[in-house]
C-alpha cells in the first residue's frame, strides 16, 4: 500500500519560512528509506538531512510547499489562526503530490483541532483515509517528509541570511534574536522585518520596541 506522510519545518522558528513537505512511498521504498538512514529530522544534522533529501527526491513523488515570511505574514492576518494556517499548507502539500501518483492512506503529526486539515482538503485529499498521530515522524514516510521540509527550512534560511545581511539564528529562543531582529529593524523598519520573519510571535513587540 502506498502512504504519504506530511510534515512541517519552521512552524516554531522566528526567522525564516513554514515549509510542508509531502512524500509517498510503499512499504518497499519504506524499508530502502529506512536502511538508508531516514529517522524524524530533529534527531539528524543539518549536513546529513541536506544529504538524505537529495535521496528522497529521488526516490519518492514529493511536494514540498515553502511559504517566505512575507507570504506568511499576509497568510497569518488572512486565517488569524497558525492551526488553520497549517493546515491549509498541508492541504496544499497532499493535493500536489496526489496529482500524479495514486496512495491510500496519508499520515501527519497531530496539531488543534483535525476539522482544520479535513477542511482544507479539495478534491483530491478527500480520496485518501487521513491519520493524524502524535509522534507521526515514528512513521518511516513521515520521517522522510520531516527531512525535505527542514532540508527546504535550511536553505532558505541561508538564502534569506545573505537577503538580510546577517546571520539569522534558527529557534524562537535563541538569546541573539532580538538583537539580530532589532539590527534589521532599525536598517528598514517593519517592511524588511516582515521580509524574513513572522511577525506575530510575541518577540516582535520586543524588537520594535
Amino acid at each position: 500500500m502506498q502512504r504519504v506522510g506530511l510534515d512541517e519545518s519552521g512552524k516554531g522558528d522566528y526567522f525564516g519560512p513554514l515549509v510542508v513537505a509531502a512524500v509517498c512511498a510503499n512499504e518497499e521504498i519504506e524499508e530502502r528509506l529506512k536502511a538508508m538512514g531516514v529517522k524524524d529530522s530533529k534527531r539528524l544534522s543539518d549536513k546529513r538531512i541536506l544529504e538524505l533529501a537529495v535521496e528522497i527526491k529521488r526516490l519518492c513523488p514529493n511536494s514540498v510547499v515553502t511559504i517566505g515570511p512575507k507570504r506568511y505574514n499576509q497568510l497569518y492576518r488572512q486565517f488569524r489562526n497558525l492551526n488553520r494556517l497549517l493546515a491549509w499548507a498541508h492541504a496544499r502539500a497532499l493535493e500536489n503530490v496526489l496529482e500524479p501518483t495514486r496512495c491510500e492512506l496519508a499520515i501527519a503529526d497531530q496539531f488543534g483541532d483535525e476539522s482544520f486539515l479535513l477542511n482544507a482538503l479539495m478534491e483530491k485529499g478527500r480520496q485518501v483515509r487521513l491519520e493524524q498521530r502524535h509522534r507521526a515522524e515514528e512513521e518511516t514516510v513521515v520521517a522522510a517528509a520531516s527531512i525535505l521540509a527542514r532540508a527546504e527550512f535550511v536553505e532558505q534560511i541561508q538564502e534569506l541570511s545573505v537577503l538580510a545581511g546577517i546571520e539569522l539564528p534558527k529557534g524562537a529562543s535563541n538569546p541573539s534574536i532580538i538583537s539580530v531582529g532589532k539590527s534589521i529593524f532599525e536598517k528598514g523598519g517593519v517592511p524588511a522585518l516582515e521580509e524574513v520573519a513572522k511577525l506575530h510571535f510575541k518577540i516582535t513587540d520586543a524588537i520594535c520596541e
